[in-house]
């Protein structure tokens, strides 16, 4: 396995832990459940850990595909860009879980608060894994690219294709 591989088998698990945690999280709070909830909140830190694997394989993954045909330096530095941000805030998110996971335990005052500011910042996660992910599919499903990213040589072919 190269290290593209290695980035494809783990890149949708940081983006997966956050959805299921969102529904865990609004399960828990419309059943009250305590528990549920704290379930929710180690699952954002399990997704902040993902999160970790995704980074440290993203450059394994960029040498094998820049020198791909069609992949441009543009739509990597694009996703990585996009990527550090997302890393940033999932980190931000498991840290923020951690605390909350502490407030819940020893039954502090401000548990509460910490646990729908949670869930609002996983909210912003979301959105965040939403951009890295379409970033990263960019880089090789060249279907989904604007169309102020594709190449100008696949313009030409895609034209070439339609006249023969």
């Amino acid at each position: 396995m190269n290290g593209a591989h290695w980035h494809l088998v783990v890149n949708h698990l940081p983006i997966i832990f956050p959805i299921v945690g969102v529904i865990v999280f609004i399960t828990g709070l419309i059943s009250k459940s305590e528990a549920v909830k704290r379930t929710a909140l180690m699952i954002f830190v399990f997704g902040s850990l993902a999160t970790i694997a995704a980074m440290n394989t993203g450059e394994g993954a960029e040498e094998v595909v820049e020198n791909i045909n069609g992949v441009t330096e543009n739509v990597i530095e694009t996703h990585e860009e996009t990527a550090e941000t997302f890393a940033l805030l999932s980190y931000l998110l498991g840290g923020i879980s951690l605390l909350g996971l502490w407030a819940s335990f020893k039954q502090k005052s401000f548990s509460s608060i910490i646990s729908i500011t949670t869930l609002i910042f996983a909210f912003v996660v979301l959105f965040f894994a939403k951009q890295t992910g379409t970033t990263g599919g960019e880089i090789r499903h060249t279907e989904i690219r604007s169309s102020n990213s594709v190449p100008a040589t696949d313009n030409n072919n895609a034209e070439k294709d339609e006249d023969d």
